[in-house]
């Protein structure tokens, strides 16, 4: 009799011991499923800033009077064009194949998407120079307002 006790107490013990086990594993799954999400959220947020922040930079880079003009390209859309001085040579900005893409080249030149910097992904690229020098640019990252600061950087 003295066996089945101990018998019964050591499987009571045995059944403890795994329900803290299953216990933790099941919290290290939530955690680490939770930390996965919290990362995949900042990446993407991360992502959407730096795009933004990468047009209101380059673009009061080349903020200048008559610098800046958007063309209207028949197979990519839009093309924000930031001209460089007096050079000829021009920072064309515009959207192909679900990224936003630059390249460095005469300002009069024809497009090459497949030679362009990939800056970032996005479906919509929407730039709008208003006549009082407000640019708004609108991307799946969300829409970015600048002033201009020179008064006929549009011109």
């Amino acid at each position: 009799m003295k066996r089945d006790g101990h018998a019964g107490l050591g499987l009571y013990t045995i059944g403890i011991a795994a329900l803290f086990l299953a216990g933790f594993l099941l919290l290290v799954v939530f955690g680490a499923q939770s930390y996965r999400n919290t990362v995949d959220g900042q990446n993407r947020n991360m992502h959407s800033r730096a795009l933004l922040s990468y047009l209101s930079t380059t673009v009061k880079a080349y903020d200048a009077g008559g610098a800046l003009r958007i063309d209207e390209d028949k197979e990519v859309g839009k093309v924000l064009v930031l001209s460089e001085g007096g050079s000829g040579y021009a920072l064309r900005i515009y959207q192909t194949d679900g990224c936003l893409v630059e390249d460095y080249a005469r300002a009069d030149a024809a497009l090459r998407p497949e030679d362009a910097q990939v800056i970032g992904t996005t479906r919509r690229f929407e730039p709008v120079l208003n006549a009082d020098g407000l640019l708004t640019v609108d991307c799946d990252a969300g829409k970015v307002l600048l002033h201009l600061r020179s008064e006929e950087a549009g011109a």
